[in-house]
């Protein structure tokens, strides 16, 4: 029947209202798949209206709400009504809205419900149309106890379709428990639509049906849609709670504290969760040994805790308990089950190692080394072969020169004293050690003397005499020796004792190792004599020292060995010397040198010295030079008048402080310098080119004379024997061909010209030398400076002549007069200083 009026367009309105409000809220959050349910106009309460997949859109969906409180969606995803729905003519639509609260996940399925056509669907690909009105299913989905005693085939109820009024209808069924396993479980009537069920069900095997009830008529033709029948299986109480595990295993520490955790037990039960059926309560039924009463247990959680603090792993060192979870929160006819739990004591270290005996009393061979004397044996209440137990072994006192090692056996935990150096009789019979014991690990107990963890006891040791051989005691011995003793001089040696009788009766000696053989040692004394003379600054004496090794022996061959140290004493010997035996005075920039003096003698026989010049000369005495002190062992020399330049040598007489002296010749250089190193510098060349001056540059001079005699006899041959047309020319003063060696400083005649008629021109200065017939002339300068006779009267020097190249005209003996002329001016110019220095030097002395 249609509807008109202003009343059915506000309808209308707010019909469209809702659909757009439907519409934001699936926009709002991530939408899935769109379900459609064909339904009657009209629904009335409780009906089933459909199921929607919710897995596949938020599986682990937590909050399932209906944007239309008039529908209500279950947890498998059924839609029922929850009071009577009229559908309108247009589309209804609300929103299945899931969310996940923890990962905050949100999710909508939107629902439209559609009104039944009047089109039938005909099976097996025959489709009709008939005209029906509009009816639904019945009933709404069952349930089913499980472990229903029957009889069987039980009626479940009724299913029917209002579309009996206009048909004949057959009803079937589909799905597990029908043609899917488990089979033949359920079947209906045919013609009335009846439900039943053949045998028992188990809701642990499975918990629910889904069956899909068909209606349709005798020529197959559907006259209504599938209708989806969910079959719940109700539980009933028939498993009991299981525990986990069987027995649990747990372990806590003794001594530990009440309401410490010891562990958890948990049992599971397979009826229905959240229910009575499942709900556990846990209880301890009994405790072996039952007294103390240690332990309780949570009823809900399970958790198992300490009581008291009297656990003692020594007295008992496990515990087991019978525990009891029970369903039905505990109730009487709750179901029950029992099981075993074993709880360790675990140790700590609350017992201290006690000795056995407060003493012990032991004996050992005097000298005897690394031997066991003792065993001393403990008790530990604690864990065998843990830290706990394990003990610790310390020698506390008498112990002081070592001679004592004590260790742990690991496997009997006695302490093995051992002797690791050997005691001596004669020094000491009877030794008291106090040992002490404790454990490896830290001491945790409480109370008394036991807080310091450690327990104490007393041993002692007595030394057996035995016979023994001759003791070096000290191993080292000295000695004193003065030095330059006579040959034959005999000092006491090396001496060894009987340990037994503290006396030397009876004892040999002999020397091992005398490095430089000067001494012997008396066989039945020990004593030394002196075989060779010895100086106590030698290079034999280190340290002023000297060592003989002595070995010692007694009638039964038993032998030490020692060693004998001389100290050789010092005799005053050795008068003082000076360091340096020259010294350099620069003239104009100082008056003196320091002067240092040592003495190879010991302190005791050396500074302070005293300096004194010898007063028989008055060029070297008071008169010229004296003087002064600087310290113990220097003195200043300085010159009073001003001395001519050279060497001065002094003799300069050293006294040490016992007065023994000795003359000391110093080398003074009184130079014209600026340091003493530019002296010293200048007299090395000069004493490099005296020693070039030897026999091989002497005989080098003389081969190089006769071999330039040689050369000017050819020149002079050639120049005779040449053209008639020549003219030769010989100088007048044939005297000035030899050498002139002058002593004075004035310059003298130092020119050379030759008389041949050939000239050459010097390119660079314009100089003309004049080659002379096969002789030339050259006079020097004490100084040593040559000069050339140039043509036009000029002198030159003869560097200045060969500065340019030297072109001579093709005539004979030029080139040959001019190399050997150069040759002789440079054998000069080599000899002339040496000879000049000669000269001065004879007048210096």
């Amino acid at each position: 029947m249609a509807a008109d009026g202003p009343g059915h367009s506000r309808v209308t309105a707010g019909c469209w209202l809702l659909l757009l409000t439907l519409l934001v809220l699936s926009f709002s959050c991530e939408a899935c798949k769109r379900v459609t349910f064909t339904v009657p106009s009209k629904l009335e309460a409780n009906t089933f209206v459909g199921r929607v997949n919710l897995d596949e859109c938020l599986p682990s969906a937590n909050l399932i709400h209906s944007s239309d409180p008039q529908f209500r969606i279950f947890g498998d995803g059924s839609v029922y009504t929850t009071n009577t729905v009229v559908l309108s003519p247009e589309k209804n639509i609300f929103i299945i809205l899931l969310s996940d609260t923890q990962k905050g996940e949100k999710k909508n399925i939107v629902v439209l419900l559609k009104h039944q056509n009047t089109i039938l669907k005909k099976r097996h690909l025959r489709e009709t149309v008939l005209n029906r009105a509009k009816r639904r299913w019945a009933p709404i989905p069952c349930s089913l106890e499980e472990n229903d005693l029957g009889p069987y085939p039980k009626h479940i109820q009724q299913v029917q379709t209002d579309a009996e009024q206009n048909y004949k209808v057959y009803y079937s069924i589909r799905g597990p428990g029908v043609d899917l396993e488990p089979l033949n479980l359920f079947f209906i009537v045919r013609d009335n639509g009846s439900l039943f069920v053949t045998r028992p069900v188990d809701r642990e095997i499975c918990a629910s049906y889904e069956l899909t009830a068909l209606a349709s008529t005798p020529d197959g033709y559907s006259v209504d849609f599938p209708l989806p029948l969910k079959i719940t299986i109700e539980d009933q109480n028939d498993n009991a709670p299981i525990f986990t595990e069987n027995p649990f295993q747990f372990e806590i520490f003794e001594n530990c504290g009440a309401g410490t955790t010891v562990g958890q037990v948990c049992a599971t039960d397979a009826d229905e969760p959240d229910t009575l059926h499942t709900r556990l309560k846990y209880t301890i039924i009994e405790q072996q040994p039952p007294s103390p009463k240690l332990f309780s247990i949570n009823p809900v959680t399970g958790v198992i805790t300490t009581m008291a603090t009297r656990s003692d792993r020594e007295v008992m060192d496990r515990y087991r308990l019978i525990l009891k979870v029970q369903d039905m929160d505990g109730q009487p006819f709750g179901l029950s089950t029992t099981s075993t739990c074993i709880i360790s004591i675990g140790d700590v270290n609350d017992n201290l190692p006690t000795f056995k005996r407060t003493s012990y009393v032991t004996e050992v061979e005097e000298n005897t080394n690394n031997v066991e004397i003792l065993r001393l044996t403990v008790e530990d209440k604690d864990l065998i072969n843990t830290p706990n137990w394990r003990a610790n072994y310390t020698i506390l006192r008498g112990n002081e020169n070592g001679n004592f090692h004590i260790v742990t056996d690991p496997k009997t935990n006695e302490g093995i004293l051992c002797v690791v150096k050997g005691l001596n009789y004669e020094e000491k019979r009877q030794v008291v050690l106090q040992i002490g014991v404790m454990n490896e690990a830290p001491f945790s107990g409480s109370g008394g003397s036991k807080t310091s963890g450690m327990s104490t006891t007393t041993v002692t040791v007595n030394v057996k005499d035995q016979d023994e051989g001759p003791e070096c005691n000290p191993q080292v011995q000295t000695i004193h020796v003065k030095e330059n003793s006579g040959l034959g001089t005999q000092v006491n040696g090396y001496k060894a004792y009987d340990p037994e009788t503290r006396g030397n009766s009876g004892i040999r000696y002999r020397a091992l190792n005398d490095p430089k053989g000067l001494f012997t040692i008396d066989e039945a004394s020990g004593s030394i004599r002196i075989l060779r003379t010895f100086d106590r600054e030698s290079n034999a004496f280190k340290h002023s020292s000297y060592n003989v090794t002595v070995q010692a022996s007694d009638k039964d061959g038993r032998t030490c060995t020692g060693t004998l140290r001389i100290v050789i004493d010092d005799e005053n010997d050795n008068g003082p010397t000076v360091t340096r035996t020259d010294v350099t005075i620069c003239k104009t920039q100082m008056n003196s040198a320091e002067i240092v003096a040592v003495d190879a003698d010991d302190l005791i026989n050396g500074p302070p010295f005293e300096f004194n010049l010898p007063s028989s000369s008055d060029r070297i005495g008071g008169a010229m030079w004296t003087l002064s002190r600087i310290n113990d062992t220097a003195t200043r020399i300085s010159f009073r008048s001003d001395p001519a330049l050279g060497s001065y040598k002094i003799p300069i007489e050293i006294k040490d402080r016992h007065g023994l002296s000795k003359t000391n010749i110093l080398d003074v250089n009184v130079c014209d310098c600026i340091i003493p190193s530019d002296c010293t510098s200048r007299v090395a060349y000069r004493n490099e080119k005296d020693v070039r001056l030897g026999k091989w540059a002497i005989l080098a001079m003389i081969l190089g004379a006769a071999l330039l005699a040689c050369i000017l006899f050819t020149l002079v041959c050639g120049t005779i024997t040449g053209s008639p047309e020549t003219k030769k020319t010989f100088p007048d003063d044939v005297a000035q061909q030899n050498l002139i060696v002058s002593n004075t400083e004035a310059p003298g005649d130092d020119s050379m010209y030759c008389s041949n008629g050939l000239t050459t021109q010097n390119v660079n200065t314009g100089c003309k030398l004049v080659l002379g017939e096969k002789n030339c002339q050259e006079s020097f300068e004490m100084k040593g400076q040559h000069h050339l006779k140039c043509q036009g009267g000029g002198y030159h020097t003869l560097d200045s002549c060969k500065g340019g190249h030297q072109t001579l005209d093709p005539c004979r003996g030029g080139q040959v007069e001019v190399d050997n002329c150069r040759y002789y001016s440079e054998w000069q110019t080599f000899t002339q200083p040496r000879l000049g220095e000669e000269s001065i030097r004879g007048h210096t002395d």
